[in-house]
């Protein structure tokens, strides 16, 4: 099956490393979800916690890769953490899974 024409393919080798990065990052299905429950919003880790229903240490250490990626980005605000998806990109990405997979 080929390629529609129209369909402009990514010529930056950069861009194609960091897709790639992002996209591997993105396979595990706990930081999936975490990225879910983020969407746009920040959110705070103890949410996250109680919205993905594991660990805080496990959800520590997955948000850890995805803020390595330059997925993630975060705030402190007192005592608490909050993380957001700092790339529209990825909001574009996490907004087109949702769209295929989550409507019926």
């Amino acid at each position: 099956m080929n390629a529609p024409t129209d369909m402009p393919i990514i010529a930056d080798d950069r861009e194609i490393e960091r897709a790639a990065h992002c996209l591997k990052a993105m396979s595990h299905p706990l930081r999936l979800k975490i990225l879910c429950v983020l969407g746009s919003n920040a959110v705070s880790v103890q949410d996250i916690v109680e919205q993905v229903g594991t660990t805080q240490s496990n959800i520590s250490q997955h948000l850890a890769v995805l803020r390595n990626k330059g997925i993630l980005a975060y705030r402190k605000d007192a005592n608490r953490v909050y993380y957001y998806v700092d790339d529209q990109r990825m909001l574009q990405l996490i907004g087109m899974m949702k769209e295929v997979f989550c409507s019926h």
